[in-house]
């Protein structure tokens, strides 16, 4: 992987532009949800003290501002679609810790560790029902915006449905690997872009093709962090070394050498499959190096990285196939090289 590059502007505009909405809506849920709201967002300690470490980096917010400026509306019009997307986002993150038994995230303790799992499912339940809130109270496309950010939750949540179903599969094949992250990360990026560009008033083809510049950014970037995931630099990425392996994972390099068939393929199925296909333990450190090098003389590593460089080549080609006001247009390709050319 190259070295990753210093954050482009657009993330750290559009943390400054949506925190004042983002504030607001949360503002308007009950008192113990937005408590823990604001915990999770990271304005507050859990005993309510306010803080001021920012939060997550504000990708999926970025997407949708720039899509409303690259159809050509103001950025403030694309407001409600990115306050949405980061309401949903993060209903995602506080639900999948849950599923994960996470204790921490960003460095603190996760919502469930503190408050319980009940209380947490709930809260991220709230953020999910607020996300169309904001969008439908947000004028005459408010309407269409949240029927579109409905339909990509709804992949969201079935591609984490198929990521839980394939921990208790030994074998997982590569298309059905692709559905699936293309549902738990690509749907939310798609929908960044679309509602964005619905919100500006977009026509159709605008609004397609911003869709899919989302969808091949979601691709690419589940690429990249499956990399990261087995040869992620810990310090760097904040997950223990060889962290996807550890779980016995089938991500996308994984079930790409699954998929060829022969030796090195027949070694990683029967590991996966080995005793009860149980998570490795920490006593298994040699056993993962010797997985991951094997994973990587298959190929797995290399496949992921061009594929990932495939796929940003044409989420691109997406952005230059309908006439797109500039420097948004730019700006959005910014994006997309330092989502997939990261380290973390």
């Amino acid at each position: 992987m190259t070295t990753m590059a210093a954050p482009p502007p657009a993330l750290d505009r559009a943390r400054h532009q949506i925190e004042p909405e983002l504030r607001a809506a949360v503002a308007r849920l009950d008192p113990g949800n937005r408590a823990i709201a604001a915990y999770h967002l990271g304005w507050t300690e859990a005993d309510g003290r306010p803080r001021s470490a920012a939060g997550g980096k504000a990708v999926r917010p970025a997407m949708a501002l720039l899509a409303t400026e690259a159809a050509g509306a103001a950025p403030a019009t694309g407001l409600p679609a990115a306050v949405a997307v980061e309401l949903v986002h993060n209903f995602s993150l506080i639900h999948d810790d849950v599923m994960d038994g996470d204790v921490e995230r960003r460095h603190r303790p996760t919502v469930w560790a503190i408050w319980g799992v009940p209380a947490a499912v709930l809260a991220g339940d709230a953020l999910l029902v607020l996300a169309q809130d904001v969008l439908l109270r947000a004028g005459p496309a408010g309407a269409a915006a949240a029927e579109a950010l409905t339909r990509s939750t709804g992949e969201l949540i079935r591609g984490q449905m198929e990521d839980l179903a394939f921990e208790r599969r030994a074998r997982v094949e590569l298309a059905e690997c692709r559905r699936m992250a293309a549902g738990k990360t690509g749907a939310l990026l798609a929908a960044s872009a679309r509602t964005g560009a619905l919100l500006a008033g977009a026509d159709e083809p605008v609004v397609e093709a911003l869709s899919r510049y989302g969808e091949h950014v979601g691709m690419a970037f589940q690429l990249v962090d499956d990399v990261l995931g087995i040869w992620g630099d810990p310090v760097l990425t904040g997950k223990p070394v060889l962290s996807d392996l550890r779980a016995k994972k089938k991500s996308l390099p994984v079930t790409y050498v699954l998929g060829r068939d022969d030796a090195r393929s027949a070694a990683l199925a029967d590991w996966l499959a080995g005793p009860e296909n149980e998570r490795a333990g920490p006593g298994d450190e040699a056993e993962l190096v010797t997985i991951a090098t094997l994973i990587e003389a298959a190929g797995g590593r290399s496949w992921a990285i061009a594929e990932a460089e495939r796929e940003v080549e044409q989420a691109v080609a997406a952005l230059y196939s309908v006439p797109l006001a500039e420097p948004a247009r730019t700006e959005l390709v910014g994006l997309t090289r330092f989502l997939t050319r990261r380290e973390a």
